[in-house]
């Protein structure tokens, strides 16, 4: 007898086929000069803000946490990344294997921080986490931003004073050069690599959301002290939400610094705006649906950029786009009339038990 897939393998698989039909359609698109130059250029950055939105739809929806720090852990991933890779250029190959530690790389320091920044902040509820985590984040772009960090022949230097004191010889090796941030990282991430980055995402988030510790973590956001009386434990499980969430947004920051040839930390890159942006993926595509958060972050990446013929115009109509969104997700009059018109799922007989 054929073994049946029971409903959320199903579901799993078609997100991952979702994913994998639209690559093949791409790739067929841009092989036949059907893509232009300017959106063969946003490919990378909708993997980079696709895996941003599952892995904060992990900490907001599924946690059911605000964080507005999630550009911080993204330039973590970004700037170690970019480091090792810049390090070890010429000596580790060949370059997949090296942009492949890089990520490892990436995704082990954003975690670790968030570890550490998720014992102290998880502590806190509502608007006081969503402001501590906003502070960290601001914090962290204003650290790299005075980082001096060079190599010649006898070893390492490290400032946050200027380059001048780093004390190099005269031909040793700027890295990271303070606000002008990293220039010469090699520029390996590819849309196909994106794509199996988001692979790897949903695979990740999606089998945590439906085991057993994911129920676990459900269950803490739904009702605390529920889940505290039947023996949950409450921070082993937000530490692991938190500091997965992260780990993944420092593997998106390792896509955007190796599709980059100069990484520098300014507001648009890592500060309060590309946070809100993530956040707004993640409302948009539906909080706690992992599908909504890779779509809308497409379909929003994408419609600036179909607007930008209206020059002035552009962001007005975003705005309205966005409210208007809102308005009718939001609105239960609206929705229950829109799903008059989709297709209703037919019931399954139940199937009498014979004794």
């Amino acid at each position: 007898m054929k073994k049946k897939l029971n409903k959320t393998t199903k579901s799993n698989l078609i997100t991952y086929a979702m994913v994998v039909i639209v690559y093949i359609i791409v790739q067929l698109l841009v092989s036949g000069g059907a893509v232009s130059s300017l959106m063969k250029g946003l490919l990378v950055p909708l993997c980079v803000y696709s895996i941003l939105a599952v892995s904060l739809n992990l900490t907001v929806g599924i946690l059911g946490e605000l964080s507005l720090g999630h550009a911080g852990f993204m330039c973590i991933g970004a700037f170690t990344s970019a480091t090792f890779s810049k390090l070890t250029n010429g000596v580790i190959q060949p370059a997949g294997f090296r942009f492949f530690l890089a990520i490892l790389v990436g995704a082990v320091f954003a975690g670790i921080f968030g570890l550490l920044i998720g014992i102290p902040v998880l502590r806190l509820k509502g608007d006081y986490l969503a402001i501590v985590t906003l502070a960290f984040g601001e914090i962290i772009k204003n650290i790299v931003n005075v980082i001096y960090l060079g190599r010649d022949s006898h070893g390492i230097h490290f400032s946050i004073k200027d380059a001048a004191s780093l004390g190099m010889d005269a031909d040793g090796e700027m890295i990271i050069k303070g606000p002008q941030g990293i220039t010469g990282t090699p520029t390996d991430s590819t849309f196909t690599i994106g794509i199996v980055l988001i692979l790897v995402t949903l695979f990740i988030v999606l089998n945590l959301v439906h085991s057993r510790s994911g129920r676990a973590i459900m269950a803490i956001r739904d009702n605390r002290i529920a889940a505290e009386s039947v023996g949950i434990n409450i921070t082993k499980y937000k530490l692991m939400a938190f500091s997965i969430s992260a780990a993944l947004a420092g593997v998106a920051g390792v896509l955007y610094a190796h599709n980059l040839s100069t990484l520098t930390a300014l507001p648009k890159n890592f500060g309060y705006n590309m946070s809100i942006m993530i956040l707004v993926f993640v409302v948009l595509g539906g909080i706690g649906n992992i599908r909504g958060s890779i779509i809308a972050a497409v379909l929003l990446t994408m419609l600036p950029e179909f607007l930008r013929g209206l020059n002035d115009f552009r962001m007005l109509i975003y705005a309205i786009v966005l409210i208007a969104t809102m308005i009718i997700t939001n609105n239960e009059k609206i929705m229950n009339t829109i799903r008059r018109f989709l297709p209703k799922k037919q019931a399954q007989p139940v199937k009498e038990e014979t004794k």
